[in-house]
C-alpha cells in the first residue's frame, strides 16, 4: 500500500507494504508502512526527522499512526536490547528480577542516564514479568532475526 506524501508527515524513505512482515501480525496488519521523513511537529526554521508508523483501518488512514523522533526510535532499540538481555539470565531470580535492586542497568546517554527498571508500581508485576518473559522467549525468532541484522547494519557503520 502507497503511504500518503500529503499528509503532515513528509516521508523522504519509505518501506511499504510493512504489513508483509510486521511480525506475529504478518499479512495481516493494520501498519501498511514505516516511513522516515520530516516531522509533522516542525516549526519555523527548526526540522526534526522522525520515523512513522502508518496504520490503515481499510477505510482510512488511522490516528493511531504514531510517529516518534529518530532518537526515540533508538531509545526503544536500547531498552529493547537490555531487556533481552536482562531477561537471558533472568531465571537466576525467583521472580526474574532482584526485587531489592528492581533497576536493571543504567545507560549513560547525553551527559546522563536511560534508567531500565522493572515496574514495580505495576500490582500486577510477578504475573506479567512472567508472561513478559514468555512471549520474549516465543518471539525470540523474529526479535533475534531483526537484532541480528540490526547488529550487522551497525557493524557497516563503524559501530
Amino acid at each position: 500500500m502507497k503511504i500518503p506524501t500529503t499528509l503532515k508527515h513528509k516521508p523522504v524513505i519509505v518501506s511499504e507494504d510493512y504489513e508483509r512482515i510486521d511480525g506475529r501480525n504478518a499479512y495481516d496488519s493494520d501498519a501498511k508502512g514505516l516511513s522516515l521523513g520530516l516531522a509533522q511537529w516542525n516549526d519555523r526554521g527548526k526540522l526534526e526527522i522522525s520515523a512513522k508508523v502508518w496504520r490503515f483501518t481499510g477505510e482510512k488512514w488511522s490516528r493511531q499512526s504514531e510517529e516518534l523522533p529518530l532518537h526515540r526510535v533508538i531509545d526503544l532499540a536500547i531498552l529493547i536490547c537490555r531487556s533481552t538481555l536482562h531477561f537471558r539470565e533472568a531465571y537466576q531470580y525467583e521472580k526474574m528480577y532482584d526485587p531489592e535492586k528492581p533497576v536493571i542497568d543504567r545507560i549513560g546517554l547525553q551527559g546522563d542516564a536511560m534508567t531500565v527498571a522493572v515496574c514495580t508500581d505495576n500490582p500486577m508485576i510477578e504475573g506479567d514479568i512472567k508472561l513478559f518473559r514468555q512471549v520474549l522467549s516465543n518471539d525470540d525468532e523474529l526479535i533475534g532475526e531483526r537484532l541480528s541484522t540490526l547488529s550487522k547494519l551497525l557493524k557497516e557503520m563503524g559501530y
